[in-house]
């Protein structure tokens, strides 16, 4: 019989909502009489757990917005930590979300509530210091990335990788017939811009591919969208007065259709490459933000694709370099055959370095495991 577990989660993105729930609807297979509550959305919910925060209500990105919203992170805080007072877990499982989970991870600590971490903070990439919170804190992280095992375990912190569960996904992910009526697109090849899930992004980059896709008569032009923002994209077709479908909460069966793509810089660049299709992908933030970020980064690129690759494999635009004549100019390169070839030989690689059968599955045998070995 199963002894009773009671996990508090805490995913404060749309990426990490689904892959926890994924990996606790598996961990509830194996250990039934489980409870569930936290941050998270949808998918957390279809685990059985009891939502404290959704997701949609705490994301904020970059230095100034951060420093804009402390008095909300701090109530927020607040929040949680009385909710787990009150709920009294075995365990805090944290998922991505660096700024505010290395923080709860913290004041977990010093309650002696163990602490798991799915999708590792890129302490690797900037703002090393975060190494010594992980290693003090943290019982075991869950990587996603492979070549994380040897970075964390040379800094004394225990890790495990059983492949990235984005590439799993998207291995199994199967096209549903007549998306091109159900969403009203034409027969032209398709165009993806792939703006963002927050509602900063969006304004922000949105505009610019817009801008970008003036000349594109002969394409489609698709926009993933998240219902939640529907008013925010409207507004925005409307001041830039062009032509293009909002395909909702589909992103998978857009990518699975499209030629092209321009992604903004984050989860959906790495969705984007395991497609295989070809992208230029783009990251403008505010000024200051930005600029502070450059002096903290030690890493040559910003997109998964490129750093898994070690080399340039795709187009990347940031800060001054993205606008709309530049974002054009690689579309058009992008077009050539010998490019496409060439990029979508690489992407390939990319998919067979990520892919490993049944991720979901291992990561909750180890999760299970390591718990019940530290009890």
């Amino acid at each position: 019989m199963n002894v009773p577990l009671k996990i508090y989660v805490i995913a404060g993105e749309a990426s990490g909502d689904r892959h926890a729930g994924m990996l606790l609807q598996a961990f509830k297979r194996l250990h039934p009489d489980l409870e569930i509550r936290g941050w998270g959305g949808p998918v957390i919910q279809s685990a059985g757990a009891l939502l404290d925060v959704h997701y949609t209500t705490a994301n904020f990105m970059g230095f100034v917005e951060v420093a804009r919203n402390l008095p909300r992170i701090w109530s927020l805080f607040q929040k949680t930590r009385a909710a787990i007072n009150a709920f009294n877990p075995d365990l805090l499982l944290l998922v991505d979300y660096p700024g505010f989970n290395l923080r709860m991870a913290k004041w977990a600590h010093r309650r002696k509530l163990p602490v798991y971490y799915f999708i590792a903070p890129q302490v690797w990439a900037w703002k090393e210091r975060r190494v010594s919170i992980l290693r003090t804190c943290v019982q075991k992280l869950f990587v996603v990335l492979p070549f994380e095992v040897d970075f964390f375990r040379s800094h004394g912190i225990s890790a495990t990788y059983h492949g990235h569960p984005l590439a799993e996904h998207i291995h199994r992910f199967a096209a549903v017939p007549g998306f091109r009526k159900q969403w009203e697109l034409d027969n032209r090849s398709i165009i993806a811009l792939i703006p963002g899930s927050r509602t900063q992004e969006i304004r922000t980059m949105l505009p610019i591919y817009l801008r970008a896709m003036r000349i594109e008569c002969k394409y489609q032009i698709a926009i993933a969208g998240l219902r939640q923002h529907q008013l925010l994209y409207e507004s925005i077709l409307n001041e830039e007065s062009c032509p293009a479908v909002v395909v909702y909460d589909d992103m998978y069966n857009l990518l699975r259709h499209a030629r092209l793509a321009v992604v903004t810089s984050g989860t959906a660049s790495l969705e984007t490459a395991l497609f295989k299709i070809p992208m230029v992908v783009c990251y403008k933030g505010n000024y200051i933000s930005y600029h502070i970020a450059r002096h903290l980064v030690k890493v040559p690129y910003i997109s998964l694709a490129n750093l898994l690759a070690g080399k340039k494999i795709v187009e990347e635009l940031i800060q001054d370099q993205c606008h709309p004549e530049r974002i054009s100019q690689v579309l058009q390169c992008l077009k050539t055959p010998s490019d496409r070839k060439k990029i979508q030989l690489a992407l390939s690689e990319l998919h067979e370095m990520l892919y490993k059968a049944h991720c979901y599955e291992l990561l909750a045998q180890d999760l299970l495991l390591s718990i019940q070995n530290s009890r």
